[in-house]
Parts: structure tokens; sequence; C-alpha cells
């Protein structure tokens, strides 16, 4: 279904996509991501591991020219920033993360400096694993948002 492809372009989680998908027409783009955010509430584990598997880890370069790919790129511009100290650092620090808590980390990057990412990713490797898994739901109901006006607005 059309629909569903362009939204695994918000959200990988082909569970949320159908979900969502399943809801429309929506009156609004408030009403699209009211019903976005109730859909990722709803999400099992695995499906949010789903959505997390497509995403780069923070700082890497996304290759392609598709829209998700632009979309990432944007996101992370931040990320790119900072010296080889903070580079080496995310690189580091993105490696003990997935050792930790078997996936990638995920933040919702716009508008971050590097600094920043790194500042937040040493505070997320110390938490627990429900603390880890309320933070990975929390980044990606924001990533999926922000896509979704994206999406809406032609971005």
């Amino acid at each position: 279904m059309v629909a569903e492809a362009e939204l695994l372009t918000c959200c990988a989680s082909r569970r949320w996509a159908v979900e969502v998908a399943g809801g429309r027409p929506y009156a609004s783009l408030a009403a699209l991501a009211e019903a976005s955010g109730k859909a990722l509430q709803d999400l099992d584990w695995t499906d949010v591991l789903e959505a997390l598997a497509a995403h780069p880890r923070i700082g890497e370069r996304v290759a392609g020219g598709e829209r998700e790919a632009r979309w990432s790129r944007g996101e992370q511009a931040g990320a790119a920033g900072g010296g080889d100290a903070v580079q080496a650092a995310l690189v580091e620090g993105n490696r003990a993360y997935e050792e930790r808590f078997g996936h990638v980390f995920l933040i919702c990057a716009t508008g971050k400096t590097a600094e920043e990412i790194l500042a937040d990713l040493r505070v997320r490797r110390g938490n627990d694993d429900g603390t880890e898994v309320a933070a990975v739901r929390s980044e990606l109901a924001a990533i999926t948002a922000l896509r979704l006006a994206k999406l809406i607005g032609g971005a």
C-alpha cells in the first residue's frame, strides 16, 4: 500500500505504519501526530527494534538520495561538527552503548551539536534498561513527529 510505504520513511516499524495508515484520513497534522503517538506507545519492543534497525549510527554519514537518507543527513547535521576528539568519542560511545543495550543509540539530533549529542550519549549509557527503553521510545516519537511534518509538508 502506498500510504504504508510513505509512512515507513517516517518510522520503519511495519506495525506502526499499518496502524497509522489504517486510521486515514486525518483531519490535520495534529490528528495524524496524535494517532502516530498512540501507535508508537502501543508497539511491542520487537516493533521498536525494527524501527531502530533503519536508523544509522549517530555521526555516520548516510549515503543515498532517497528521502529518508536526505532527512537523516539533515537531522544529524550537527553531529558532523565538533573536532576529531568529539567524533572519536561518538564512535566509541556508540560502540559502548550498543554493547550495553544491544541496539543503535537513537536520539532526535535535530538542532543539537556534536557535543550535546555526546553528552546525552554518555548520560544514557548509564541508564538502567527500563529508563533507556522509555528514552528510546521518546526519541523515536520525536523523530517520527518531525518526519511526519516533513512528509505532509512535502519536504
